[in-house]
This record gives structure tokens, sequence and C-alpha cells, in this order.
């Protein structure tokens, strides 16, 4: 094991992956000399050439379109976007290209792309660059989806994304780039997907979170123990596969649940979680789950305000009190 950041254990396998398969490569904006806007792809130039580390004009559509046409052709790309919010300017290419591709030639067509990049909230970007798109592309049949929340998980995911013949939307969070944790150096160390990890076990009730919210749930579950109330803390990892079956299964021993994420409330993917809890374990259920999210407002450029859009810590210990309480 050793211990890295989130960026380094990111960057580390995007090297060990070139190194192992010449069919790697990346492209992005300033990804050469500059190695990306948090170092994800610095100085892998040098080892790797400005072949496979590929500089692009500022054309999200651009890049992700010739991603999808060299996967089709046996190639592996990677492609960096600056900001995962630009994910929509390539909507067209991502939804109806690279999620669709595979199934209309029958299966025949491998699409092994992966589009990473950062989001969310944390240094005042504003409202076109700290945005949480995940759920969106939860909707799109043929993408797979993954939300490291930590350098391992990030390492893990990350090799298994880009092993992967399908596309996948890698998520990752600004505000975790310089978080550290013990990383397995096992140049084959890959994370399934589809399987969730239980952060912290407890009896009481279950809080589910994804990205920045599993450190933030871990920090109220904290204050919870304080108030004698034992939560365990579940992070799905990747959202398509979503493994709910870990998460019924707690909801089953604790009976109460509370899920929370950056994006939106309306329509966010814990919305999704509660209604298949509903559905899987509802005669197990002392309480209504509670579903956090941010308020349905564009994030502001000031962090206080920033910070007042999304859920708080506090506002998880409330909802966790408020379901063990009633």
């Amino acid at each position: 094991m050793s211990k890295k950041t989130y960026a380094t254990a990111i960057r580390d396998v995007i090297a060990e992956e070139m190194r192992r398969d010449e069919n790697v490569f990346v492209m992005g904006e300033d990804i050469e000399l500059l190695g990306g806007i948090f170092g994800c792809t610095r100085d892998l130039y040098k080892e790797f050439g400005t072949d496979r580390i590929r500089n692009t004009p500022i054309s999200e559509a651009a890049m992700i379109g010739a991603g999808v046409g060299a996967a089709c052709a046996g190639m592996r790309p990677i492609v960096e976007l600056m900001y995962m919010d630009f994910t929509l300017v390539a909507a067209d290419q991502i939804i109806n290209q690279a999620a669709k591709t595979r199934y209309i030639f029958g299966g025949k067509a491998k699409i092994p792309l992966v589009i990473r990049g950062q989001q969310g909230i944390g240094r005042g970007n504003a409202a076109t660059h700290s945005q949480s798109l995940e759920t969106i592309f939860m909707h799109f049949p043929g993408i797979k989806v993954a939300c490291p929340s930590n350098a391992a998980d990030a390492a893990g995911l990350l090799r298994t994304a880009i092993r992967d013949d399908n596309p996948v939307m890698f998520f990752e969070h600004k505000a975790l780039y310089a978080s550290k944790f013990e990383v397995p150096d096992d140049p084959d160390f890959c994370i399934p997907f589809g399987q969730a990890e239980i952060k912290r076990t407890g009896k009481d009730v279950t809080i589910v979170g994804s990205l920045l919210y599993v450190s933030r749930a871990l920090e109220a579950a904290a204050e919870l123990e304080k108030m004698g109330i034992d939560a365990e803390v579940i992070d799905p990892r990747t959202m398509v596969p979503f493994d709910m079956d870990t998460i019924i299964e707690s909801v089953k021993k604790t009976g109460k649940l509370v899920v929370v994420h950056e994006a939106h409330k309306v329509a966010g993917w814990g919305a999704e979680v509660v209604s298949q809890v509903v559905d899987g374990a509802f005669k197990y259920l002392d309480a209504a789950p509670i579903h956090l999210g941010a308020k349905a407002c564009p994030l502001p450029f000031n962090i206080e305000l920033e910070n007042a859009v999304v859920p708080s810590v506090q506002q998880i210990v409330e909802a966790a009190k408020k379901v063990c309480y009633r």
C-alpha cells in the first residue's frame, strides 16, 4: 500500500494502463505541458509522447466524437474534460453515439471509451463550472457511471473503466483531488462495477452518499455517535450499475434511511434509491426515508452562498435524528 492523493492515484493508473496496453491514449485540453488543471496527466507526455497524451482544441463535441470513433476502431481512448459541466456540449456524442453504438450493431461493436473529469463545489467556480451531473447520465442505457470518493476507489474504478469494453462516465470531485488515502500498489488492482462499499458499519440508520458526500456522511456519523446513534454509511461507488442489494440489506437491519447527494434534490439519484428501498424493504422501514440534495438554484460564485445551496453535515445529522426519533 502507498498513501497517495486522489489526483496522483488517477495519474498513476493512467500511466500503468498506457504501459500495459499501447491502445490506451489520453486526449483533452491542456493535458500535455500543463498536465490538466489538477495535474492528473502531469509529465506523462515525457514518457508517452504527444501522440498518446494529445492536446485538443476547446471542443468537447469534437474530442468525445473523436473518442467514439477511436474506440470503434480498436483504440482505448480516455477523454479528459476540464469540467464535467461541458459534457452537455457533447450530449449527442455521448447519448446518441457512445451509449447506443454497441446496441445498434447487435453487440459486435465495442466502445472502450472513458470520459473523465471533475465536477462539484468547493472552489467557488460558479454556476456553469460546479454542477453535479451524474444523475443525467444514469438515465441513458449503454453508459456506465463511476463516482469514486477516495484515492483507492479512484484507482480501482478507473483501472476497471479503462479495461471495460463499454463507455464509462468517470466523475471525479474537485474537492477530493488533494485528499490522501492508502492505495494498493498492485498494477492489476480493480474494483468491480456495481459493488457498493460500507464505509462505516452501524445499526440505527443507513446513510447513503457519493463522492464528497461520503466524507460528509462519515463526519455526520461521528457527530451522531456522540448522541448515541450508530449510523451505517454506504458508498455506491458506481451509479451504473448500481448495487441496490447492499443498501436494502442495510435498511433491513437499521429500519431507517437517509440519502444525500450534491446534485439537485429534484429528480436526483437519491429519489431512485428511496423508490427502490420502498419497493424492496418497505416492511422493514420504521420511518419514511429522507432524501437530501441541493436546492433548486444555480450554484453561486460566493463560497458561503455555495455552501448554503448544498446539504451540510449538520443537515445530515438532523435528518438522521429525525428518522431515529420519530
